[in-house]
């Protein structure tokens, strides 16, 4: 394996997460042969959720750091070559530069719910959802402000097109990440054209001298040759110099696209669900759905085929705090257990809880939740004083609330009749074998797998899509994923519970009342 690394026929794929930066190191046959990661945190500034241009630079490179320690220790031998590389981030957001390449506003994460007024008026213009989170709702809301720096923005890109361009020298993004930039057309895999026309006549926009064609990246499709790394690019990677330029990069993607590469969900009647510090779901689907949902984003798998996502901005990290104080609490009496104990600890002991949570309501709101129309979130735990207060009920409504919001979004694609055959988990939450699993499946009423790649992720996901750049063997990406990929790989599937998912459906009762209180929670405290 030393002289595979040292001839560099490894592909790399680097993801950029909402609290971890991981690098993934694969061989030809997308094995994972080395992995490094890097934690950070987004900064609440100004009224703005935000990562500093540094932060993504010094993470990026700590990363590599220790991918290229792993792969020294493993194989005797630093990183100098590869064969390709990807790059992929969470998705939509705002990062505008001017002509000369300055940053001209500081980067807006998808965590942002500030654009409520630019994503209502574009989604009556287009008769098309547009998120908040969507980058042209950021651009809008920017323009309905006066915002002063709107007038010299040449390019306008996401986290992941920014780290590719600034790499490879491209202002390009893969398909399924320009499609939280901004609407699709599956037929022409392409900006939709009618909808870049609308945004062009409006009296706000029409006074600036750009055009929103000039100043979006071109969408490529995966497979495609997305350039390569420049001398000036391997410096940013690999600040001892001896990564060398030269790999072909794959279309930089979005932690969805690279989510459904990663649980082979790319067919239609296909869907995974993806559970961190954000929850999604992403379900392919084999007919347009009869009309406009603000609580779904149309977007589109890696090769463009049409996605109904379900996107909430608040999933484990409220859970990870609970975890946190447990953790203090251990070391305070003395014990030696660690941090990934007292996880699969607590998940196991939520199985053995009151089926309905016994009356616990968790409400995992940190930041606004679009689905359920907040604004402003503020993590709260509530029960009356019949409630039955023990440690296993307690956890099973932490995990709860990180399905709960999903939930009620899918209960859309319920009524519109979509089917779905199967459903990936990944992430965070499905780490603990058999718990976020089996409770997933309850909370869905549909079967859930889980891959034993699960814990990669969309690192994995990249790399993947770089390797196929790098040599698609003439196959469709479906294709690539069914016969070379997945073939391979063992999965788990946990079918729905009949108790479990009925004592789910009365804590959604209960949490759909409760919704009140969190809003209260919000507007008081």
């Amino acid at each position: 394996m030393a002289d595979y690394i040292i001839n560099g026929k490894e592909s790399l794929g680097i993801e950029f997460g909402s609290t971890r930066i991981k690098a993934v190191l694969v061989d030809e046959n997308c094995n994972p042969i080395a992995s490094g990661g890097h934690s950070w945190e987004n900064r609440f500034e100004n009224g703005i959720w935000t990562y500093h241009t540094e932060d993504i630079w010094s993470g990026l490179q700590d990363a590599y750091n220790s991918l290229n320690a792993d792969v020294e220790k493993k194989f005797g031998t630093k990183i100098k070559t590869l064969s390709s590389i990807g790059f992929s981030a969470m998705m939509h957001g705002y990062l505008p530069f001017d002509k000369d390449g300055n940053q001209l506003a500081e980067f807006r994460t998808w965590r942002n719910t500030i654009t409520s007024q630019a994503a209502e008026k574009l989604t009556n213009e287009f008769n098309f959802n547009i998120p908040q989170r969507w980058s042209i709702a950021h651009l809008y809301q920017a323009i309905l402000n006066g915002e002063e720096h709107v007038k010299d923005i040449s390019f306008l890109t996401t986290l992941a097109g920014y780290v590719h361009w600034k790499l490879s020298g491209k202002k390009v993004v893969g398909i399924g990440e320009a499609s939280g930039m901004f609407p699709i057309d599956s037929t022409t895999n392409d900006y939709n054209t009618q909808m870049l026309d609308k945004f062009s006549s409006l009296d706000e926009v029409k006074k600036y001298s750009w055009n929103i064609r000039d100043i979006l990246p071109k969408v490529l499709v995966a497979g495609d040759n997305a350039g390569y790394l420049t001398a000036e690019g391997a410096a940013l990677i690999d600040t001892s110099g001896n990564l060398q330029p030269g790999a072909l990069m794959c279309p930089p993607e979005g932690d969805a696209g690279t989510g459904m590469v990663a649980t082979d969900s790319i067919a239609v009647r296909t869907g995974n669900i993806s559970a961190g510090t954000s929850i999604f779901s992403m379900i392919v689907l084999e007919n347009q759905l009869s009309k406009v949902y603000e609580e779904i984003d149309m977007v589109t798998t890696p090769t463009g085929k049409p996605v109904a996502m379900v996107h909430c901005n608040n999933c484990c990290t409220d859970l990870d705090y609970w975890v946190n104080i447990f953790y203090e609490y251990s070391r305070l009496s003395g014990s030696n257990i660690t941090k990934p104990q007292i996880y699969d600890m607590l998940y196991n002991t939520a199985l053995e809880g009151d089926k309905d949570c016994g009356g616990l309501l968790s409400y995992n709101y940190f930041s606004g939740e679009p689905v359920t129309k907040l604004s402003q979130g503020r993590p709260l735990f509530v029960r009356g004083e019949n409630s039955k207060f023990t440690l296993s009920n307690f956890f099973r409504s932490l995990i709860y609330s990180t399905m709960a919001t999903l939930k009620i979004g899918m209960e859309i694609l319920e009524n519109e009749n979509v089917s779905i055959d199967r459903l990936m988990g990944h992430g965070g939450l499905f780490k603990t074998p058999v718990v976020g699993q089996k409770l997933m499946a309850a909370a869905m009423n549909t079967p859930v797998a889980v891959l034993e790649t699960a814990g990669e992720g969309g690192a994995w996901g990249i790399a993947v899509l770089a390797r196929y750049a790098a040599d698609s063997q003439n196959l469709t990406l479906d294709d690539y994923l069914e016969k070379n990929i997945f073939s391979n790989f063992k999965s788990s599937t946990i079918a729905p519970d009949a108790d479990d998912v009925k004592g789910f459906e009365e804590y959604m009762k209960q949490y759909k009342s409760g919704l009140a209180v969190e809003k209260s929670a919000a507007e008081n405290i």
